[in-house]
């Protein structure tokens, strides 16, 4: 989720900027006494200062794809074993020294061991699939049943025990990936506070750009943008609500995918809406991301939105990979509302435009979008009421071990922690969901119909088809923004992540170019199960401008004269 807007500024709407906006042995904890030993003090509690950039030795598996990966275990070059040990030790060197990312908050204790098991099995049986003993990092709101906790980055979770693996998480599993970890996150996917800091989490501390340190990375799928970057893992999972997923990508220089509300499973996910809830794939290429979102996909009897998916599912979505997809597609291009706030982004997405031309695309520009900016009031509105009982609900099923058992818990125990959980801002948006009434009130259903009104019959659906579309493209966002614990997140400027979240359709973000040295990401926009069609479109893209380059963990942006020192050396 990313930064709500303050409510009393605003009558509960929605801001664009980023609406983003070793497990522990026993039951619930005196957090006062507990010493973390995955959360690096000095960083959790201060939050004040840049990381100051050093040497960052060459990686061996640096942007490695999946693909290449498979490759790799199929030569004998490389087992799971070792390309476990490889990123296990990315992990500790840029996270715990070096520049001091941020960005995971546990390992896995037994990742090794399950790499030896999948290499056993690739020596008897051959290979799975596409994800066989290729590790993968999940955003810490995505339950496991292993020796790691699930706790949305609040100390409030530690020591909760899940019931089971999410429906996700099993089918990672099962298709022969292996859970490397969990990802920081902005705490709660950033549904507490009005001003909070994107990629800052009690649990965890502050995250960082790795393009430029003093940067965010966004969120609240914070982590997975800035280790997937930064080649942790070969890719990584997020959640959105409402640009969760493709506004780290964006900052982060990634390819993100959100899908259609439905095609991956909630279940024993963190929740703030089902409406609008969606994990996705967050990876480095549109192949990578395609071939991990096969492996998510599937019917959930725990999640009755996934019963929609059935017969618009795919489990290899690499099928639709295609050079040549931009040629003869109709991409409108939304300027109106999405474009004229960031001069930079508009001249890297003229760029883009202009690309896509030269690849065959007919551009129907300018497309006008009749509901742009006109739900925000709606969509804030229905997401307090179903924060409040689907969160309710998940808390409920954590059992005896969970410190909290509802919303009303949570926000007395950040009160209770206030030292440490409210340090940087407060929980005004917790306590305005806590207000509101159960999902049958009058003013959540009338809330609900107005966003699917305005999102989809007279947003998305109605421009797509009046101007026979096959995508429609925006810029993802601006250029990532200071991180500022004091102010809370400022916006990187506009931000199209709406449009998709609130219908619960699909949206791709593909890298654009950067600005002085920062990320910005391009957003292809589709209807209900456009998943084929935006990786076709987004892939065809990417292979034709090759725009993403690995990040250079610089103290700050590449701005002449600004005094940050430039890229570390």
């Amino acid at each position: 989720m990313q930064q709500p807007e303050d409510p009393a500024a605003k009558s509960g709407g929605m801001s664009r900027r980023a609406f983003v906006g070793t497990g522990l042995a026993g039951g619930a904890l005196a957090i006062a006494d507990v010493k973390l030993p995955w959360v690096d003090r000095a960083r959790h509690t201060a939050g004040k200062s840049v990381p100051a950039p050093s040497r960052v030795a060459p990686f061996e598996l640096e942007d490695m794809t999946i693909a290449e990966l498979q490759q790799g275990m199929a030569s004998g070059k490389y087992t799971a074993r070792r390309i476990t040990e490889l990123y296990l030790a990315r992990i500790d060197e840029l996270d715990h020294r070096g520049p001091s990312l941020n960005e995971v908050l546990e390992t896995n204790p037994d990742a090794l061991d399950i790499a030896d098991a999948l290499d056993a099995e690739r020596r008897t049986k051959g290979a799975r699939g596409a994800l066989h003993g290729i590790p993968i990092l999940i955003k810490d709101n995505i339950a496991t049943d292993d020796k790691m906790m699930t706790t949305a980055g609040s100390l409030a979770l530690v020591g909760a025990k899940v019931p089971r693996d999410a429906f996700l998480a099993a089918r990672l599993r099962a298709a022969g990936a292996i859970i490397l970890g969990k990802t920081n996150l902005s705490e709660w996917a950033n549904f507490r506070a009005s001003h909070s800091t994107s990629g800052w989490s009690g649990r965890g501390g502050q995250s960082h750009n790795p393009y430029a340190l003093d940067r965010t990375p966004s969120g609240s799928s914070s982590g997975s943008g800035g280790a997937s970057a930064s080649s942790y893992a070969a890719a990584c999972i997020g959640t959105e609500t409402d640009g969760s997923i493709v506004s780290p990508s964006a900052a982060c220089s990634l390819v993100g995918i959100k899908p259609t509300v439905g095609l991956v499973s909630r279940g024993g996910v963190v929740p703030i809406s089902h409406s609008q809830d969606t994990p996705g794939p967050m990876a480095r290429t549109v192949a990578d991301a395609a071939a991990l979102l096969g492996g998510l996909t599937g019917v959930d009897s725990s999640d009755v939105a996934t019963r929609a998916s059935a017969g618009k599912s795919h489990t290899d979505y690499t099928t639709f990979l295609d050079r040549n997809g931009l040629r003869g597609a109709r991409i409108g291009v939304l300027r109106d509302h999405y474009m004229g706030y960031s001069r930079a982004t508009d001249a890297l997405i003229e760029d883009a435009l202009r690309a896509m031309r030269d690849q065959g695309a007919v551009l129907v520009d300018p497309v006008a979008f009749p509901t742009a900016g006109k739900f925000g009031d709606a969509e804030f509105e229905v997401l307090l009421y179903e924060f409040k009982a689907d969160l309710n609900t998940y808390l409920a099923s954590l059992g005896p071990s969970s410190p909290v058992k509802s919303l009303a818990d949570v926000i007395a125990f950040n009160e209770q922690h206030a030292s440490t959980e409210l340090a940087y801002f407060a929980q005004e948006t917790m306590i305005a969901a806590q207000k509101k009434g159960p999902l049958t009130s009058a003013g959540y259903q009338k809330a609900l119909a107005k966003c699917h009104q305005l999102s989809r019959v007279q947003g998305i659906d109605a421009v797509l088809a009046k101007h026979r579309l096959d995508a429609l493209v925006a810029p993802t966002q601006g250029p990532p923004w200071f991180i500022d614990l004091v102010n809370g997140d400022a916006g990187g400027g506009g931000g199209s992540s709406e449009l998709a979240a609130v219908a619960g359709y699909a949206s791709i973000t593909v890298p654009a170019g950067y600005a002085f040295g920062l990320p910005v990401g391009m957003s292809f926009i589709g209807g209900a199960w456009s998943e084929p069609t935006l990786i076709k479109l987004a892939y065809s893209y990417e292979q034709s401008t090759k725009m993403r380059r690995p990040p250079a963990f610089a103290a700050g942006a590449d701005v002449p004269g600004d005094g940050h020192p430039r890229a570390a050396s």
